[in-house]
């Protein structure tokens, strides 16, 4: 009788594989609790879409799958204009059209190798190699999919870079493989910049990022952005949870701080309160983890949660990438000022609404689902290698919208970025 399974045993491969996408879906950490969530796994076969709640800032699919192809399409249907008209008038043939705005992403297989060494390493080693090598390789993943929904909802890299990214700097010549699809600078009319105390529109001075050293956050920033984003035609809208039984009455968006952002926050006097407010609505919200972090802050309808310890940073002399005009996606670049040496970065915080970021699943041969572990021993099983690997894909939302008399803007639907200066503490990296 069989009383073991093999290494490479397909029932074993397909229980860790469900395993490991569970426990990634259900992991804590601000970037999953802004996403919603799928199906339960009982229900996906009957799930047309296999999708997620459209109202939260990351959207999932698990549509694609064997012979389904590696890209994923979806629609925006643009906001209709149009006065009514009135008693007897003629209505016949005088409706207003209605226009769709499309756009894709694309997947690919991730992975991440260990090598476990041999039988006589195993043997020397002081702890068990093997039992370390999953927990590893699960949190190298997980951070690789934080990170890629950052700097796609970022619109950047940006050039903090240390041991823990998973995700090259944009000059490196992974960076397009590993980040599939392409990182899309923020539309100008999502893109923002601290002023004096209120928000601008990036401006270009001679090469350089408008923007002094005293150009930080405050509570006064995020009322003045929320009071510009109240304006537009077709502003981001408004997030909502499954569990929120005050989305209608008290709807509201959430900032994605960077660390050294979400710390000049914290330094505020009133901060106790904004923390105190977010615990408060949790209660409408069946205390969600994202409300009830103590770390969260809630000012009026802004969620202010820290996004994980990797900032979207840009150092003196550096490159921020922008759209230059409303009615195009071409790229312009300026410089952060070369006056800031290494004293003062400019960071991206994220404000995020519903449909802000596509995330996309495909199905493994090896498993069946998205996440697989695969392992390879050789030398006559003297050694050992161990894998995690991933088929996904993420995209910014991005649309082409019409705002009235057949202008066009293009729009990151649920994506606006706010560029601050925040201090350099410690060496730059």
């Amino acid at each position: 009788m069989k009383t073991q399974m093999s290494a490479d045993d397909s029932k074993k491969l397909v229980q860790q594989a469900m395993g490991v996408f569970i426990g990634t879906q259900s992991r804590t950490g601000n970037i999953n609790r802004l996403t919603g969530k799928m199906p339960k796994i009982e229900q996906a076969a009957s799930s047309i879409a296999n999708q997620s709640s459209t109202t939260m800032p990351i959207v999932q699919t698990m549509d694609l799958g064997k012979g389904k192809g590696e890209e994923v399409k979806f629609n925006f249907v643009n906001p209709m204009g149009g006065i009514p008209i009135m008693g007897s008038e003629m209505a016949e043939g005088r409706g207003e059209g209605v226009s769709l705005s499309e756009d894709k992403l694309r997947v690919n297989q991730a992975r991440f190798p260990i090598d476990l060494g041999s039988v006589m390493d195993e043997i020397r080693s002081p702890v068990d190699i093997h039992r370390l090598g999953k927990p590893l390789l699960q949190r190298a993943m997980d951070e690789y999919e934080d990170q890629l929904s950052i700097v796609h909802m970022a619109g950047a890299r940006g050039f903090h870079n240390n041991l823990e990214w998973r995700i090259p700097i944009a000059s490196d010549a992974r960076f397009n493989k590993v980040v599939t699809n392409r990182v899309k600078a923020p539309t100008k009319n999502r893109h923002f910049v601290v002023d004096n105390g209120t928000v601008t529109r990036l401006v270009n001075n001679a090469g350089e990022l408008d923007i002094t050293s005293g150009d930080v956050v405050s509570m006064g920033v995020i009322d003045s952005l929320t009071a510009y984003l109240d304006q537009l035609v077709s502003p981001p809208p408004p997030v909502e949870f499954d569990t929120d039984q005050a989305a209608k009455d008290s709807p509201f968006r959430v900032l994605l701080c960077s660390p050294a952002t979400y710390n000049i926050f914290s330094a505020d006097p009133n901060f106790r309160t904004y923390q105190a407010n977010a615990l408060a609505r949790a209660r409408y919200a069946k205390d969600h983890p994202l409300f009830a972090n103590p770390e969260a802050a809630l000012w009026r309808n802004t969620l202010l949660v820290k996004m994980p310890n990797k900032p979207i940073r840009f150092y003196a002399g550096d490159d921020i990438k922008y759209c230059d005009a409303f009615d195009t996606e071409v790229e312009s670049s300026c410089k952060v000022p070369a006056s800031f040496t290494d004293k003062f970065a400019v960071d991206r915080n994220i404000l995020l609404g519903g449909q802000a970021l596509a995330k996309a699943y495909a199905k493994s041969r090896h498993s069946g689902w998205p996440y697989f572990w695969k392992e390879a021993p050789s030398d006559f099983d003297d050694k050992l290698e161990l894998m995690i690997g991933s088929i996904l894909g993420a995209s910014k939302i991005r649309f082409a919208v019409n705002v009235g008399d057949d202008r066009i803007e293009y729009t990151d639907h649920g994506a606006t970025v706010l560029d601050a200066v925040v201090p350099i503490i410690g060496a730059r990296q």
